[in-house]
């Protein structure tokens, strides 16, 4: 069955964006570690971050904690009561130590609690953050608990999506900085898709040399050739992506798309044959209803993926019955954490269990093809022998990415400037 790829309205797709600009771009700021500290400042002390989702936090006492190393933070989040859900920062107010960890202090944790106790002197503080028992007052000079309490962090959730503000005062509100793209998936039923897996590797790469592996799928047809149809293996085959469109620093790119089962079955693992399930999900998944136009905002047909690329760090690929979320957590100039979750509509059965859990192997499988690269990448750019590198019309996406995080290290930049002067 040939398969017919949409093209772009008149004109490229990066011309449709002159500010981009269609010349070569550096990869600078994925090699330096002065731009990496720059980064922490400029972007992730400053913009809002995803954390967790409102599962992560199902009942009141419920919290867990967010280790993001190049912003120097480390975050509590809990449901308290009321349903409300905050973040403070994880210091405990008397001597600094680290208020929520178990054997290692770097390591993230989670459970359930009345109150947080500091295991240093104990010091006791509600889930609102507030100072309640401190040892031995009687002994500290003039103490004012109202004083003491936990260090907040702003914290706002959209479509179940917890997110923080590690600045003193944002800039924006949540909605206002997800704009009109991003909140056009308001109305997917997030909520119900509640059965996850998830994995973590850690990469030796910058975290935007892995977020630019899927921001383009002009690689697919050399880096991932044994699961694509024929048409799109064949070279000069014209293998694009549907739709590109860009809103402030946000990103989304929609793919048209065929039923997995219409391929022929040497372009599939056995299992995903017996078990009809694979790289893009289970071949059947519930019926959630009339989806919201925002997840197709090109109005592809056949539409197969759309992925919202939540600057600066998230990704999420609705897949229509099921989805995909990504967050890069850089640790190094050089060094990322990667956080991959498939969600999907709880089993009802045996074997839509397993359906789920083959699914989420074979995108492991290859998100790993994607990150054996980086490596290779990382190691080549950093020799600094060549730095203007050419993107084609496919990889507007990338070009964004950069050009974004370049601007806000400049705002940054000049905000510091005016403020010392």
């Amino acid at each position: 069955m040939a398969v017919t790829w949409p093209k772009p309205p008149e004109g490229s797709w990066t011309e449709h964006y002159p500010d981009l600009g269609t010349g070569p771009i550096s990869f600078k700021d994925s090699t330096s570690p002065e731009f990496y500290k720059l980064e922490g400042e400029a972007i992730f002390k400053r913009a809002w971050l995803n954390v967790g989702r409102v599962e992560d936090v199902p009942r009141v006492g419920s919290y867990f904690t967010k280790e993001i190393e190049i912003a120097l933070a480390s975050v509590i989040v809990v449901k308290g009561r009321g349903e409300s859900i905050r973040a403070f920062h994880n210091i405990c107010r008397h001597r600094g130590n680290k208020l929520m960890w178990n054997d290692y202090p770097k390591e993230e944790v989670k459970g359930s609690c009345r109150q947080f106790t500091c295991k240093y002197h104990g010091w006791r503080y509600g889930l609102d953050g507030a100072l309640t028992f401190v040892q031995q007052q009687g002994e500290f000079f003039d103490l004012d608990n109202a004083d003491y309490g936990l260090s907040p962090v702003h914290c706002d959730v959209w479509n179940g999506f917890i997110f923080i503000n590690l600045d003193r005062e944002p800039r924006q509100t949540l909605r206002e900085f997800l704009g009109p793209m991003v909140t056009g998936m308001d109305g997917y039923p997030f909520d119900k898709l509640t059965e996850r897996y998830e994995w973590v590797a850690d990469n030796n790469s910058n975290w935007k040399i892995f977020a630019d592996a899927f921001q383009e799928y002009y690689h697919v047809p050399s880096l991932h050739p044994q699961q694509v149809p024929p048409e799109v293996r064949v070279p000069n085959a014209g293998f694009t992506c549907a739709h590109f469109q860009i809103d402030g620093p946000h990103r989304v790119v929609s793919t048209a798309g065929t039923r997995r089962w219409l391929l022929p079955p040497e372009y599939m693992y056995p299992i995903e044959l017996a078990t009809q399930s694979g790289l893009v999900g289970p071949w059947r998944t519930p019926d959630l209803g009339e989806l919201p136009a925002g997840l197709n905002p090109g109005g592809i047909e056949p539409w197969g993926i759309s992925n919202f690329q939540i600057f600066p760090n998230i990704e999420i690929l609705i897949y229509g019955g099921w989805y995909l979320l990504y967050r890069y957590w850089p640790t190094s100039h050089n060094t990322h954490r990667f956080e991959a979750f498939t969600y999907f509509s709880p089993a009802r059965n045996v074997r839509e269990r397993i359906e789920h859990e083959v699914a989420s192997v074979v995108l492991k499988e290859f998100a790993l093809q994607d990150a054996g690269m980086l490596g290779g990448t990382q190691a080549a750019l950093e020799t600094g022998v060549i730095d203007e590198f050419p993107l084609n019309d496919q990889e507007i996406l990338v070009r964004h990415l950069h050009k974004s995080v370049v601007d806000w290290v400049e705002d940054y930049q000049r905000d510091t400037a005016t403020a010392g002067v």
